[in-house]
């Protein structure tokens, strides 16, 4: 009986498991608009969500590119009335349950973005992410 409640309580525990960070490398162009605590700061957000929501995948890059950022940001600051916005990049791998449905099974994906807004002195918020 023990064992029973000790097998249904590690796999309640797995099914609750999110996505899989350990084994990220990050990385960061030079930034003539941010500081590198800024893009710290949103890395680790990021990081933090992706732990938190994607479930059944593992994150396998994160950076930030200032060319691909500043293609974007604008339209992005805009459209969720902010004064900035940062774009970052990822790649990660979805494992055979893929992930929470949204996603394909046994597929990588590649250049999967992130965005994230704030005002002049505030928080970053990730807003997006997605193709």
């Amino acid at each position: 009986m023990l064992l029973s409640a000790i097998a249904i309580t590690s796999i309640l525990l797995s099914a609750n498991k999110g996505g899989d960070i350990s084994k990220v490398k990050l990385e960061s162009s030079e930034s003539q608009l941010y500081t590198q605590e800024d893009i710290k700061a949103v890395m680790d957000i990021v990081l933090d969500y992706f732990k938190r929501e994607f479930k059944g995948c593992s994150l396998r890059e994160l950076w930030y590119d200032e060319g691909v950022s500043n293609r974007d940001s604008v339209g992005w600051a805009e459209q969720y009335e902010a004064d900035e916005a940062i774009v970052l990049l990822s790649n990660f791998d979805v494992d055979a349950s893929g992930g929470d449905g949204s996603l394909n099974p046994n597929t990588s994906y590649r250049d999967w973005q992130w965005i994230l807004v704030r005002n002049k002195g505030g928080k970053w918020e990730l807003k997006t992410w997605g193709y």
